[in-house]
């Protein structure tokens, strides 16, 4: 008989994941509460099917800039990433939906003052410096392959939102693009995971109704292109 020793020499015998993020890799809303990471969230079906240790340190609300200050100043954060085989990484969506309520409110219903105030409150989010930030944070901590996730659209195809999403999001993923191309060149071992186009028009399928995050679906599909770009599929 094995012994429950010999079970933990083997799971700390594996190789390890961590995702870094906000609460889509934290499975939010997927069970019976919210107190910890779900398991059906994208990092553990990555971990599942490659048979990795998982380390979920996604915190929901979190944006670019807390991220970015615990990869700098929280022992515990670091020491995970140091330690990490592989990390996937998703952060951004909460700057965005900040800029986006901004403009809603700032522009009284006028179409033009919306997407107007909308690329400026992006701006001023300074997501994208942050971003790079953040992976040249994570390489001062280990040489782990790095996936970035981009941004999907979170809005039914019934909801206004949709729209403007579609309007906005092709360029903001274009930077992410070109963010993550320029950093695999600069530190290597970085790459995409394009939830934008894995996820389309089939917000239905893979967003949550009333709501903005991944459905269990969603989460299988972040999972595959997890793996695509880690290579472990």
């Amino acid at each position: 008989m094995l012994s429950t020793t010999s079970f933990a020499k083997s799971d700390q015998a594996k190789k390890s994941l961590v995702a870094l993020g906000d609460s889509i890799p934290f499975g939010l809303n997927l069970g019976q509460n919210n107190d910890t990471p779900s398991k059906l969230a994208y990092p553990f079906l990555i971990g599942d099917d490659a048979d990795l240790r998982v380390r979920d340190l996604g915190v929901p609300g979190w944006k670019t800039t807390q991220m970015l200050n615990a990869l700098k100043t929280d022992q515990k954060y670091r020491q995970a990433v140091r330690h990490a085989d592989f990390i996937v990484l998703t952060i951004g969506n909460n700057d965005l939906l900040q800029a986006l309520k901004a403009a809603q409110t700032g522009s009284a219903g006028n179409p033009y003052l919306f997407m107007q105030t909308l690329q400026m409150e992006i701006q001023k989010s300074n997501l994208f410096m942050n971003i790079g930030e953040i992976i040249k944070e994570t390489r001062t901590l280990t040489d782990a392959p790095v996936v970035v996730y981009n941004v999907y659209n979170p809005f039914q195809v019934d909801d206004p939102l949709h729209v403007i999403a579609t309007q906005i999001l092709p360029s903001i993923n274009k930077t992410f693009a070109d963010l993550i191309t320029y950093t695999d060149i600069f530190y290597g071992n970085v790459f995409l995971a394009d939830a934008y186009s894995a996820f389309g028009q089939k917000q239905s399928v893979y967003v949550r109704e009333g709501d903005i995050h991944p459905t269990i679906e969603g989460q299988i599909k972040l999972a595959e292109i997890g793996l695509e770009a880690l290579g472990l599929n």
